[in-house]
């Protein structure tokens, strides 16, 4: 069962012998309780993946002729599963949407250094970090990698068909952060099973936070949901395999979206 935030504060101020309140705005001792449930909500979104915030994600594009390849991850954006490109070529009209893979930022410098400077189908390409690239201008891309964990660098383009990789024809996927509301009608972003861990691990910090008393039994119940979840799968095709996609989960295993970090 969803809880808002305001039904939240109320029943951990319950639980504290606290003063009611009709609002988190009622006293400061509701604000503090929002706030330390705020915390616990973001701890508990950072040490797994949550399915229902896997989403189709936009890169965004620099429009930069001296950085053709180069596209920005947005900052919501906690993980990237997959990313596909349309590389059709000049002149053709069906979309031709291939999986473009990682590689490690050594692997891809190692890569990339093979190319000849000197060839005109190889442009020098200065990065955020101020080190030469060698990209290809005459193909589609086939490899990217992060030198910041922010920008996406691809190992190539197409001069013939655009003059830098178009953000509109890429496909990704990854994990987004959702959006917080210190309001008492919000609702944290989470599945219905998971608001019970939410209550309970709130309850404990805001005990020893607020009251220098350790809550034993909320402890002791936000360890077993957190075990229970820690085990869960997907709740459609939970038995699915899942492919490679590069540096972000492993082939022949079930997707880490359960997997405590």
């Amino acid at each position: 069962m969803k809880l808002t935030l305001l039904e939240i504060v109320q029943d951990i101020l319950n639980d504290l012998d606290s003063d009611e309140v009709n609002s988190i705005d009622d006293t400061v001792e509701a604000q503090q309780i929002a706030q330390i449930v705020k915390s616990t909500y973001f701890a508990l979104l950072s040490n797994r993946n949550w399915p229902h915030l896997k989403k189709g994600i936009k890169l965004e594009a620099y429009a930069d002729l001296t950085k053709p390849t180069h596209m920005k991850l947005a900052d919501n954006v906690k993980e990237l599963s997959f990313v596909n490109y349309d590389k059709r070529k000049l002149n053709e009209t069906r979309k031709r949407y291939e999986q473009i893979k990682w590689m490690e930022p050594d692997d891809f410098l190692a890569y990339t250094n093979k190319r000849n400077s000197d060839e005109p189908t190889v442009k020098v390409v200065v990065d955020f970090s101020g080190i030469d690239l060698l990209i290809r201008n005459d193909q589609q891309p086939t490899y990217y990698t992060s030198f910041d964990d922010s920008n996406m660098v691809f190992d190539s383009y197409d001069a013939q068909v655009d003059d830098t990789l178009v953000a509109a024809k890429f496909q990704a996927q990854g994990y987004v952060i959702p959006t917080w509301s210190p309001t008492d009608d919000f609702i944290p972003d989470l599945p219905d099973e998971a608001f019970t861990l939410l209550l309970e691990e709130s309850k404990s910090r805001a005990s020893f936070k607020l009251k220098q008393v350790q809550d034993v039994k909320a402890e002791q119940e936000a360890g077993r949901q957190n075990r229970w979840l820690s085990r869960k799968a997907w709740r459609v095709n939970g038995d699915q395999q899942y492919p490679d996609y590069g540096r972000l989960s492993r082939k022949g295993k079930r997707d880490s979206t359960f997997r405590s970090r």
